[in-house]
């Protein structure tokens, strides 16, 4: 073939295809532009036997309420970022996608979250789920978990919702600023007590002129000497007391920042507690005699700030005291043989209280 027909149609059809490829796009969005949303599609997944924190109908109904155009409406116009955006602000959900499909139909797909427990304690009502997160509880949900009441504080406001070791984070760097912040109060102190620390130097150079005292003599020379330390006296007096005004807002400054320090050190305190609780009913979750066994854990906050246990078992009358949440195998396992060799024997309804927060004693009370 001549290389110049071979070239021609090479760039023929090239220029086909660049055109076809051009109106299949143009086409294909023209399409898509006119077609319109025709109905809606809520898949909720990892809904268990444990219950479900949000429903397709729910999610309808805030559909409803938001204003967010869906059902006949073109797919361009569809605010699907806005819809994820809806379902994702409640807290229930941890992922949610939402795409049109070729034949117009909307889905939503949402994952939602697996709280561990419910937190029922000093104004919070929410759901903590083991990896820390917590979203306050939603109204007609229906997810069996374990329930905290009790006077226990945990490391976060009640309207929060979220990562709870974010949130820590966030406030001990904010609490590290303000310690920071602090720091430059101390300043103007520093350059005072420069100051005052160079005026005493100047107090101790101060002496009698050299005329004075080459052609002064008798009672008049001492009486400038006297004059002279007088005169030093008063001024070291005055530098002292400026010494004690600096060193007194030194020490308030500090004091402000120990208070802040003491306050972070609290907070640090108190996730670790509660990240220990989490564990604590995490393990009585993952046993199957003590998933059924005990149906109510109280949380006391102790002088000391950690926080007691009190568990209420499913059999007998009785009431467990767990103390601290440590050696929480320890205790579970004692307690465990005491129920087999013990309660068995003697009968479930026979004590008030069973202490097991001694080591290697297991002390009842009636």
């Amino acid at each position: 073939m001549n290389p110049y027909l071979k070239k021609s149609f090479f760039l023929i059809m090239w220029t086909g295809v660049a055109v076809y490829i051009l109106w299949a796009a143009l086409s294909s969005r023209t399409q898509r532009h006119a077609r319109v949303v025709r109905n809606i599609e809520i898949e909720v997944s990892d809904s268990s036997s444990r219950g479900h924190l949000v429903s397709s109908q729910k999610v309808n109904r805030w559909l409803k309420r938001s204003g967010i155009p869906t059902v006949g409406m073109p797919f361009e116009q569809v605010d699907l970022q806005g819809i994820e955006h809806l379902v994702e602000k409640n807290g229930f959900a941890d992922r949610v996608m939402a795409y049109i499909s070729h034949y117009g139909t909307l889905h939503i797909e949402i994952r939602q979250h697996h709280p561990l427990l419910r937190l029922l304690t000093d104004g919070v009502n929410s759901y903590v789920t083991e990896e820390g997160y917590v979203f306050q509880t939603p109204s007609s949900s229906s997810l069996y978990v374990p329930v905290i009441t009790g006077s226990y504080r945990p490391p976060f406001p009640a309207s929060y919702h979220g990562s709870v070791r974010h949130y820590v984070e966030s406030e001990v760097e904010k609490i590290s600023r303000q310690i920071s912040d602090l720091d430059t109060l101390k300043y103007p102190y520093y350059r005072r007590a420069r100051r005052n620390n160079k005026k005493l130097k100047e107090i101790r150079q101060m002496s009698i002129p050299l005329l004075n005292r080459l052609f002064t003599g008798g009672e008049r020379k001492d009486q400038l000497y006297a004059e002279l330390r007088k005169k030093k006296q008063a001024l070291r007096k005055a530098c002292r007391y400026e010494a004690r005004l600096i060193n007194e807002g030194l020490e308030a400054v500090e004091k402000r920042q120990n208070a802040c320090r003491e306050r972070q050190k609290k907070l640090v305190k108190s996730y670790e507690d509660f990240s220990k609780l989490l564990n604590f009913v995490g393990k009585v979750e993952n046993d199957d005699f003590w998933r059924s066994e005990l149906v109510q854990i109280v949380v006391h906050t102790a002088h000391s700030g950690s926080p007691e246990l009190e568990l209420v078992p499913r059999s007998g009358q009785h009431i467990i005291l767990f103390g601290r949440l440590e050696n929480i195998d320890r205790k579970l396992d004692k307690l465990l043989c005491f129920y087999r060799k013990g309660l068995s024997r003697t009968g479930w309804d026979r004590y008030r209280y069973i202490d097991v927060r001694y080591h290697n004693q297991v002390v009842c009370r009636k």
